[in-house]
């Protein structure tokens, strides 16, 4: 039996585009953790307050997870006092998530905390090679279902 061994891993896109988000992520949630936030409290922070979105099933899907997690995430976030969640009056089945004071707060001290982490690692590229790089990422997206389980 041969066995190929021409693939290298660090040569592999998978494995690039992997480091490199495990290490902004890694900057991100370094800060984030300061105040108490996680990576996905912060994405439901920013869907609830900068995109105002109210409806679970819409921040899952702007977040990236599916109900279940955003479900879990969002009982722990109100347990927290970072949010609301308001029962329809006619329909007991449909949710309104708002944030709180203390939610408001969250997204006032840890937006530049992204920005900062964000600029970091744009200022590396110019900004054709950005344009260039989200372009291709957006590419590379196309076709795929990108509500993961977790993120």
């Amino acid at each position: 039996m041969t066995i190929d061994t021409t693939y290298r891993l660090h040569e592999s896109l998978g494995f690039q585009l992997t480091i490199t988000s495990r290490f902004q992520e890694h900057h991100l949630e370094e800060q984030l953790k300061t105040l108490g936030l996680t990576r996905i409290t912060w994405c439901i922070l920013l869907a609830v307050e900068n995109e105002k979105m109210e409806n679970p099933s819409d921040i899952a899907n702007f977040v990236g997870i599916d109900r279940t997690a955003a479900s879990r995430a969002l009982r722990q976030m109100e347990n927290d006092g970072m949010i609301r969640r308001i029962g329809g009056n006619s329909d007991k089945r449909k949710t309104t998530v708002c944030l709180t004071t203390l939610g408001q707060i969250l997204v006032t001290k840890a937006t530049p905390m992204a920005q900062t982490t964000a600029s970091n690692y744009k200022k590396k590229l110019s900004e054709g090679e950005f344009a260039t790089l989200r372009a291709l990422l957006a590419k590379l997206l196309e076709g795929e279902d990108t509500a993961l389980k977790s993120l």
